[in-house]
């Protein structure tokens, strides 16, 4: 798949701005003195929309400039739909209150300040929906390959992996990492998932050339300011975009916050921690809200899976495994039997005839799936008796997969941050490939989960689980 640059045509983005802004004053005419949305209007006080133009171009106008002031025509990757949707609803507060007021100088014969209210709100809907659009669009044209930029990260440290987790985890932003580079051996040498390793620093020239790198992030720290330097200047001569980021004494990056000082910047430490205990007190009661609700459901498919187990081959309906969960702790999980009896015995052996990497849940092929657990694997299904471990609170409906202790202790210390909360039904690592996506990917995706936590994202994950379990993506 060759990665093509892709931007929007400049004019795309006013233009469509001004045509749906336009529609909205329109419509809102229509709700107003046709349907009488809301306020009935006397036939005295009926108008023509002739009147209204000139608010109509002069709403659209400031709209246009209250959204060129707030960067919504410039690309900005990052920026989230609800952002532009803030921004635009800021607009059009303000484009509102401006056009009342040169109402209330000019003192029209006809005007309506509910119109223009219902302009304001209906201008947010239709930009908002635009925006959204365009979001979708982009986002399958990048599926594609085009506009995505492929990035080179030049070291692979502490911060280059907190960089890197972010890259894996938000395809959104257009990004495809097609490896990084380090003089340390330990590093250079050794994939990260599917990111392969490079090399040395050294080999950057060439690199640049062979893998068409558009942009280079260094996240080396800052005592080699010398090497630093030099390979802005490589990138430079080979006409690429490069970025540094500060190791920042090796913090996680969203412990940063950057402040500004009468225009100069000072970065400081966020005390306020992702899962505080306010947080998980949050988490929890949604979690324990949901296997509420869910119960019933999941009742009658414990039924139905039961039977066919039991139908199927000899053995228990259930099984149950210790693993590690928040801060080390450890409890069993429950799931549907899906494999023969002896399914554990075998797994050393399985390892090692096929060379699977043990730190990794599932097996590609494995031999020790029965019929009938072949097909509630391919749904998730056998994991619905896990809502016991939610209702319990071992687990959450979403975290990082809870590990067994024989792949925890196989852990390097960086893997060990997937413990810091509580272990989930599904995640990030799920609704990127589930069984597809390697243990080191895994492993940064569950780490960019729990340093970029919020009740939004676990509904986005939720919501994009759906699907990937319908349909049955990246099923083993």
């Amino acid at each position: 798949m060759d990665e093509t640059p892709f931007k929007w045509p400049r004019w795309l983005l006013p233009t469509g701005d001004l045509l749906l802004v336009m529609a909205a004053f329109l419509f809102s005419y229509y709700l107003r003195y046709e349907m009488q949305f809301l306020q009935p209007v006397d036939e005295a006080n009926a108008a023509p929309f002739a009147p209204y133009w000139p608010y109509a171009l002069i709403f659209a106008a400031l709209m246009l400039v209250f959204n060129q002031g707030a960067r919504l025509y410039r690309e900005r990757r990052g920026r989230t739909w609800w952002d532009e949707v803030f921004a635009i609803t800021n607009g059009a507060m303000s484009a509102a209150v401006i056009v009342m007021a040169l109402s209330f100088l000019l003192r029209p014969l006809v005007f309506s300040r509910l119109l223009i209210i219902q302009a304001a709100a209906l201008a947010v809907l239709l930009l908002g929906l635009w925006r959204l659009a365009l979001r979708i669009l982009r986002n399958n044209l990048r599926k594609r390959g085009i506009g995505v930029e492929r990035v080179l990260i030049v070291g692979a440290g502490s911060v280059g992996l907190s960089v890197l987790q972010t890259l894996v985890a938000r395809p959104d932003l257009g990004y495809k990492v097609i490896g990084f580079v380090d003089d340390d051996p330990a590093r250079g040498a050794s994939d990260l998932g599917r990111v392969p390793a490079l090399g040395e620093i050294d080999n950057l020239p060439r690199l640049i050339d062979e893998h068409r790198v558009d942009l280079v992030i260094i996240t080396l720290p800052w005592h080699v300011q010398r090497q630093i330097l030099a390979v802005v200047r490589e990138c430079e001569r080979q006409n690429v975009k490069v970025r540094t980021v500060p190791d920042l004494f090796e913090l996680s990056l969203s412990q940063v916050q950057v402040e500004m000082l009468g225009g100069i910047p000072m970065l400081g430490l966020n005390g306020d921690a992702r899962f505080n205990t306010s947080s998980r007190i949050t988490k929890r009661a949604v979690d324990a809200a949901l296997a509420l609700i869910a119960l019933p459901l999941c009742a009658l498919i414990t039924l139905i899976i039961a039977l066919a187990i039991r139908l199927d081959t000899p053995g228990p309906i259930f099984f149950a495994q210790e693993r590690v969960g928040l801060e080390g702790r450890r409890f069993k999980v429950y799931k549907f039997r899906s494999m023969v009896v002896n399914a554990e015995k075998m797994h050393a052996d399985l390892i090692r005839r096929t060379g699977e990497d043990p730190r990794h849940p599932k097996l590609a092929n494995d031999p020790r799936i029965t019929r009938v657990g072949r097909w509630i694997r391919r749904f998730s299904l056998d994991e619905v008796p896990q809502i016991w471990n939610i209702l319990r609170g071992d687990m959450s409906w979403v975290g990082p997969r809870p590990a067994t202790p024989d792949e925890v202790a196989l852990y390097e210390t960086w893997h060990l941050q997937r413990l810091r909360v509580l272990p989930g039904l599904t995640g990030l690592w799920q609704v990127s490939g589930r069984s597809e996506v390697p243990f080191e990917e895994m492993c940064l995706l569950d780490i960019y989960y729990i340093e970029n936590w919020s009740l939004g994202l676990d509904l986005q994950i939720i919501l994009r689980t759906i699907p990937m379990v319908l349909f049955a993506h990246g099923a083993s």
